[in-house]
C-alpha cells in the first residue's frame, strides 16, 4: 500500500531565513516556524499550544525566502517530512531530527506597514502561489514591489 508524506503548514518564522550554497552551487535556506493551536479543554479552558518545526528550502525558491521573508512574518508552506539520524561528535549519542522539506511557499496577507524603515526586506503586497517546477523567474515574477530605501 502507497503513503504520502506531505505536510501544510501556516505559521510565523521564528527567526530569520540562512542561506548557504551547496558545493555544487545548490542554495540552502534554513529558518524556524512557529504553529500555533487554540482549544479549550473539557471544562472550557481556553488553552494554546505551540509546535515549532525547523523548515529548509533548496534552489531559487529558497533564494526567494532568504530575500523576502523576516522573522514573525506569516508563511504559508507546503512540502514533506524528513528524519534525520546522527551521532554526537562530542558525547558520541545518536541523535535525530524531524524537520519539513519546503516544495512550495506562499506569502500570506497583503502590504505589511510593520517593516521598520531600514529593515532588510521588503514587506508583500499581494498573495501569489509559486510553482516549486517552475525553475526560470526574474525579479518581475516576485509578487512585490521591493522599496529600495528599505533594504
Amino acid at each position: 500500500m502507497p503513503s504520502v508524506n506531505r505536510c501544510i503548514l501556516l505559521g510565523n518564522l521564528t527567526r530569520e531565513p540562512t542561506l548557504k550554497y551547496l558545493p555544487n552551487q545548490t542554495a540552502v535556506t534554513e529558518f524556524g516556524m512557529a504553529l500555533n493551536r487554540k482549544y479549550k479543554t473539557a471544562n472550557g479552558e481556553q488553552r494554546e499550544e505551540v509546535a515549532f518545526v525547523d523548515i529548509v528550502f533548496f534552489g531559487k525558491l529558497g533564494e526567494t525566502i532568504n530575500q523576502y521573508c523576516t522573522k514573525g512574518q506569516l508563511l504559508y508552506v507546503e512540502g514533506r517530512l524528513k528524519f534525520d539520524t546522527w551521532e554526537d561528535k562530542r558525547s558520541g549519542d545518536k541523535r535525530s531530527k524531524l524537520s519539513i522539506v519546503g516544495e512550495q511557499f506562499q506569502f500570506v496577507g497583503g502590504k505589511q506597514d510593520e517593516n521598520p524603515p531600514g529593515s532588510r526586506k521588503p514587506a508583500t503586497q499581494e498573495q501569489s502561489p509559486i510553482d516549486p517546477n517552475e525553475r526560470s523567474f526574474n525579479d518581475q515574477d516576485i509578487p512585490f514591489d521591493p522599496d529600495p530605501q528599505r533594504c
